[in-house]
């Protein structure tokens, strides 16, 4: 696959804004390591090959394991994850795939008990930015290098 265009270069405002959005993540409550472990979810939902590799190489530099990498995508049938992971992984999948079931009562059930009210507006706001940076990976075929 050929890489469409440089969305950096194509627009530097757009970019300036999403790094807005992301220096407000950087200052969040959110651990860093769990900040991996979302933004590598959605990119695995959404199929971004340029995200994945980022933030799997990313969480390793921040010493996540590769046994706990390698089964994000499989977290329900694992015990490698927190119950406070579990639930920030089971609301980035309802908040990825919204057009799915409009994130359950059930799923809010699950994450509410792990997270303060700002909490889970900086973690659905950390989702809401790597469902955006996937699209423009995706749309514009950034590759990994």
């Amino acid at each position: 696959m050929q890489e469409r265009l440089d969305f950096y270069k194509a627009s530097p405002a757009a970019i300036k804004a999403m790094l807005g959005v992301e220096e407000r993540i950087g200052k969040s409550a959110i651990e860093k390591s769990l900040a991996h472990l979302v933004r590598l979810r959605a990119s695995q939902i959404n199929g971004c090959a340029f995200c994945v590799d980022m933030h799997t190489t990313d969480a390793r530099k921040g010493g996540e394991t590769d046994r706990r990498l390698a089964t994000v995508v499989t977290w329900r049938e694992t015990p490698f994850f927190t119950d406070r992971e579990r639930a920030a992984l089971e609301w980035t999948e309802a908040v990825t795939l919204v057009s799915h079931g409009h994130v359950p009562d059930a799923v809010w059930e699950i994450v509410r008990p792990h997270f303060s009210d700002e909490e889970l507006v900086d973690l659905t706001l950390l989702i809401s930015a790597i469902n955006a940076w996937n699209r423009f990976a995706i749309s514009f075929r950034k590759m990994p290098a």
